[in-house]
């Protein structure tokens, strides 16, 4: 079995912890999947795409804006400091935010398009109300910081547990008894969720300041007053070297969050898409992501830091030890061909799957009009972004600092060029440009990555690009697959009743089955990798 080191030694407790944590993101991303395709029952697409793109980017940016070139300046650095002055700094998030708040409600009333009263009524409570809900949640901010530089990894799983839970119930309640209140259901549970988020964190240093674990954790507080803003004993208020550094992360933040958010600026200031296709895309995207989320991501995570571990970043693969390029280069090799073959899957069985999916997850909103186009091509998009992250992944724990650099600046010439192709794509095709301008950023990174390893095995004998080569065998076999479960949909799937969907399911998994049986035969040098590295339970029985 390869070995995978740790980069930064953890103890137990914070281990478990974040192991913890992990797998309570897994949970509220299954949560709010379920409470989303409850919620679709009830309420109109317009209102969806309200909430999910309209409220929703004035919350993130007004807490983005606020706070974030705060955390970044104030969690650098070592944690011995004047933890007043920082504290001090920290409260300044709050009229920053109240400002932003204030300005952006401003725009989102009177400067963008108000929606129509009668379809989507109480558009200006929920603009109020999710402004207030962003400052709400900045005051919690000195306990986030204070919690985060002493590793309570523990408290920021229940405190994001509780609040998202109580979330999810109140706006299910609500949903279910009270229907018509539109944005009052969704700027109640909002205002809940970062009301309870704060007082988890409050209440969690009150109790540590009034016994001796504050003493054994070392904490840089006493008692809750410490919390408040004050003048020190040096007469200061804040650090200004922390203030200066601040303001150098608060340049940058600006155009990080129009670059992050791009695809929900250009929905909200371009008005491209109307609300309810807004509605939509959204619902889409969350559901077409899903996948990406919980099965790529933590790849990447886990073998970013083995790539970085094994390979000296900047050095030619002949000054490094050799035994350590071949082991890179093959797990490299299996990787990519595990996360192709998974996106290859995705792609075959989603284009004839989408509409039925899009039926279940939430009924005929979605799986009529332009729904089960946009999903068949984020199908396409999700093999894109799977190639990419693993790709990504081997480039960034390679380079040497000057490329990394090079790479930064060619990520953001590709954003603005995302951002400019998404509205002339938009404009062109709807809703689904969005997802070719996400297609085609992509490919462009892919190919980026590709060079970059390319050129880095060159004076090797290893060939890790070998594996975005399935077998001749498997592709035809993803190509039969494909056209027989097309042809299923075609007289199966859905308006024949739920018999014909169920035989359209079971041809579904045979062809699947199939699939995955001429995977075991075709790709054995794959399946010993994964039970090597993912099924060590399997491996120690085995020997």
């Amino acid at each position: 079995m390869l070995p995978f080191p740790v980069l930064f030694p953890l103890s137990s407790d914070t281990y478990l912890s974040l192991k913890a944590f992990k797998q309570t993101m897994v949970l509220f991303r299954l949560i709010t999947f379920g409470l989303n395709a409850f919620i679709l029952r009830f309420l109109s697409k317009e209102i969806i795409g309200i909430v999910n793109v309209r409220l929703t980017l004035l919350y993130s940016t007004v807490t983005f804006l606020a706070r974030e070139a705060f955390r970044r300046a104030c969690l650098s650095g070592s944690t011995n400091r004047n933890w007043s002055q920082t504290i001090n700094l920290l409260w300044l998030t709050v009229p920053l935010g109240l400002f932003w708040s204030l300005f952006l409600g401003w725009v989102w009333s009177q400067i963008l398009e108000v929606p129509d009263p009668n379809v989507v009524p109480s558009y200006g409570v929920g603009v109020a109300a999710f402004g207030l809900s962003a400052v709400v949640e900045l005051l919690g901010e000195p306990f986030w910081v204070l919690a985060q530089t002493h590793m309570l990894v523990r408290l920021k799983v229940i405190a994001e547990s509780l609040s998202i839970i109580l979330k999810c119930i109140l706006t299910a309640v609500l949903v279910v008894w009270l229907p018509h209140w539109g944005l009052y259901i969704f700027s109640l549970a909002q205002l809940l969720y970062t009301t309870v988020l704060v007082f988890c964190y409050a209440i969690h240093f009150m109790k540590l300041t009034n016994s001796q674990e504050s003493t054994k954790k070392s904490l840089p507080i006493s008692r809750m007053t410490d919390f408040l803003p004050h003048i020190t004993l040096d007469g200061t208020f804040v650090n200004w070297k922390e203030a200066k550094l601040t303001w150098s992360f608060f340049q940058q933040s600006f155009l990080k969050q129009i670059l992050t958010e791009g695809e929900r600026y250009v929905m909200t200031f371009l008005n491209v898409l109307n609300f309810g296709d807004q509605g939509v895309y959204d619902i889409v995207n969350n559901l077409g992501s899903l996948v990406a989320r919980l099965v790529f991501q933590p790849i990447e995570e886990s073998f970013y830091i083995f790539f970085a571990k094994v390979l000296e970043r900047g050095k030619s693969v002949k000054l490094q030890k050799q035994e350590d390029v071949a082991m890179a280069a093959t797990v490299l090799e299996s990787l990519l061909k595990l996360v192709l073959l998974i996106g290859l899957t995705i792609t075959v069985f989603g284009y004839s799957y989408s509409q039925l999916a899009l039926d279940i997850y939430g009924g005929s909103m979605l799986s009529t009009g332009s729904g089960p186009v946009l999903l068949r091509c984020y199908c396409l998009y999700v093999l894109l972004l799977a190639v990419n992250g693993v790709t990504e992944c081997f480039t960034f724990a390679s380079m040497s600092e000057k490329e990394v650099d090079r790479y930064n600046f060619i990520m953001l010439a590709l954003s603005f060029t995302f951002l400019l192709s998404s509205y002339f794509l938009t404009e062109w095709q709807g809703s689904v440009g969005f997802i070719f301008a996400n297609c085609f950023n992509m490919g462009i990174r892919i190919a980026q990555s590709i060079r970059y390893i390319y050129r880095y095995y060159r004076e090797s004998p290893h060939r890790p690009l070998a594996g975005l080569l399935p077998s001749p065998f498997l592709i035809v076999v993803y190509v039969l697959s494909g056209v027989v479960t097309g042809i299923s949909e075609v007289f199966l799937c859905c308006e024949r009743g739920w018999l014909a969907r169920l035989l359209h399911i079971i041809v579904g998994a045979l062809c699947l089955g199939a699939t995955l049986v001429t995977v075991f035969f075709t790709e054995t040098k794959l399946i010993f990798f994964i039970r090597t590295q993912f099924l060590p339970k399997y491996t120690q029985k085995k020997t």
